[in-house]
């Protein structure tokens, strides 16, 4: 039974439950779920591994890498607070969630997805400094510079989710509610108020242009200026040295934004059907924070030196405690 609220003399209709309504009709859905799974526990060993490399390689403590510890545990949070309670709903058909639980769950998933965004600008800051000002780099992106950062971003994050999450307390939900995705989504909930939803519709766009567009074309024009620099570059293994700095974040920027460009795209020229937006909203939410690791790994020297370097010390005294034992019998 539905709950009424009384605010300022308006009173607001909650539901005891959302219905998380997931694919339409799609055959072995089960299995997609299953596969979710595989794909979280990826994320979490892999993501665990790169944050436990930068903690433990002393010389990965530099400002890029509190940058790329910070997008590890965002994508590790973000992947925890998506993945588990849905594949779960899902596989066992438990698809009702409590309405509160609904507002905190749409609270953590945005919220990390904010900051996975929003660290994909700071590294591209490092990136920029670091080859249009290569004498100036250690002296303008400090440690302490890119704590502040992170932290500015940390506390932007979470009062723009938790503004965007708090509006959605002052609609009224007297009709269906069904939400037609994979998770508590702020776009499919708003849409089933039936009262004024005009201030959550511009909060939506607010929040897309803000924390969407506008870190896209920051990291479009610094590597624009990345480019310039480059070219200014005489030698030529120099400039393909530099532009190997770059090609790890390259990839991680287009497999966050390019699923959700492609989706703003299509829902111009046409109407663009609930299976579809959901699976791009999977590719936005869960694939980047597995591989993110991996192309950190595979790609970066300085992670491939350290984790060589981590290997042998790992060895070497593994080793000598043996030899430690004999010696104290």
């Amino acid at each position: 039974m539905a709950s009424v609220v009384y605010l300022n003399n308006a009173s607001f209709v909650y539901p005891p439950t959302f219905y998380i309504s997931g694919f339409y009709n799609v055959p072995y859905a089960k299995y997609y779920y299953i596969f979710m799974c595989f794909v979280y526990a990826v994320t979490v060993l892999g993501n665990s591994f790169i944050m436990g490399t930068i903690y433990l390689a002393r010389t990965l403590h530099t400002a890029k890498y509190i940058a790329v510890f910070n997008l590890a545990v965002s994508d590790l949070c973000g992947s925890s607070a998506l993945i588990p309670r849905y594949a779960d709903m899902f596989l066992f058909e438990k698809q009702y969630i409590s309405y509160s639980d609904c507002l905190v769950s749409m609270f953590f998933v945005f919220t990390f997805m904010t900051l996975q965004s929003l660290t994909l600008l700071a590294l591209a800051f490092d990136r920029v400094i670091a080859i249009c000002f290569p004498l100036r780099y250690h002296a303008i992106v400090t440690k302490t510079t890119m704590a502040m950062i992170i932290g500015v971003m940390w506390v932007f994050a979470v009062c723009i989710i938790a503004l965007l999450v708090a509006l959605i307390t002052r609609l009224s939900f007297c009709g269906s509610t069904t939400v037609d995705s994979y998770f508590c989504d702020h776009g499919p909930i708003y849409r089933l108020a039936c009262n004024d939803n005009s201030i959550n519709r511009a909060m939506g766009i607010v929040y897309s242009f803000i924390v969407i567009f506008v870190p896209l074309l920051l990291i479009a024009f610094s590597y624009v200026c990345i480019g310039f620099a480059l070219l200014k570059i005489s030698h030529g293994v120099e400039r393909i040295k530099a532009m190997k700095t770059c090609t790890s974040h390259l990839i991680l920027v287009a497999m966050f934004y390019l699923p959700i460009f492609s989706i703003y795209f299509l829902n111009f020229i046409t109407n663009v059907h609930p299976n579809t937006r959901i699976i791009n909203s999977v590719l936005t939410q869960t694939v980047p924070p597995m591989l993110n690791p991996l192309i950190y790994t595979l790609k970066t020297e300085e992670v491939l030196q350290s984790i060589k370097v981590l290997y042998k010390r790992m060895k070497v005294n593994s080793m000598e405690d043996p030899v430690k034992s004999i010696m104290k019998n």
